[in-house]
């Protein structure tokens, strides 16, 4: 795994344990677990594509990542509809006018954890 991979998935790991960790205290910030679940998959993604020397774009919409990253983990398309529901979480959630309910940041989360685990398994990772 070259060096710039292992960056990526560094800083994944970190928005992963900020995310759950956030969970669990009480009460949770939902918008802080949900934009860091964003995060991590993001950087996932990005750590994929760096992992196979395709420049990662400077981008927050993960289904523009997607479409690249199901070229060397075509599991991933599985995972489309929440992927894409992550997006809305890199920007939104940080403004005004966005609230995010307890309920939904626990889904959030979870979609994060089975999707994290697909690509820790593409590293073999886990």
């Amino acid at each position: 795994m070259n060096k710039l991979t292992e960056e990526w998935i560094e800083k994944a790991e970190k928005d992963y344990l900020v995310a759950a960790r956030e969970m669990e205290l009480a009460p949770p910030v939902p918008e802080a677990v949900c934009f860091h679940s964003q995060q991590c998959i993001e950087k996932y993604m990005k750590a994929i594509l760096q992992e196979n020397r395709v420049e990662p774009e400077k981008t927050h919409d993960l289904d523009i990542l997607l479409r690249k990253c199901k070229e060397f983990l075509p599991d991933l398309e599985h995972y489309r509809d929440e992927i894409i529901k992550l997006s809305v979480y890199a920007v939104n959630v940080r403004y005004p006018g966005s609230e995010v309910l307890e309920e939904e940041a626990r889904e959030i989360l979870e979609i994060t954890r089975r999707i994290r685990e697909l690509i820790r398994r593409y590293f073999v990772l886990i």
